[in-house]
């Protein structure tokens, strides 16, 4: 079973910058599409971005684009999101997600992901 470790979360002005991190506990990550979601209190989850298993096809939730960078390194077994110009708004709980097949191409959809990290906090203070 796929182990996924969020990392990288933290307090942050509004303007600033934080990069999560999720390291994989398996090789077989480098097959799989991966993804980022958020769910702030009394919200429900939702996606921010994902990248296919070569990294090679990104796609992004409307809210982050251009705000946002998804990559990975499959030699490292890790997933990063590079967060620039923070809201507020982007204060949540976020997770990294794996795919449930591999080779698959990255999607919004959570039903899409399998194995889920337990989060890391980000809080953007205005």
């Amino acid at each position: 079973q796929v182990q996924l470790v969020e990392s990288g979360g933290g307090l942050v002005q509004a303007g600033g910058s934080l990069r999560l991190s999720c390291a994989a506990s398996e090789r077989t990550f480098s097959s799989y599409a991966m993804g980022w979601f958020r769910q702030a209190p009394e919200k429900e989850r939702e996606f921010v971005a994902a990248i296919g298993w070569s990294g090679g096809s990104t796609y992004y939730a409307d809210s982050v684009k251009g705000r946002f960078t998804i990559s990975r390194d499959n030699a490292k077994n890790t997933v990063y999101l590079q967060m620039n110009s923070l809201k507020p708004e982007d204060t949540a709980v976020y997770y990294c997600a794996a795919h449930r097949y591999r080779d698959s191409a990255p999607g919004p959809n959570p039903y899409e992901y399998r194995y889920w990290g337990q989060g890391t906090q980000v809080t953007v203070s205005s």
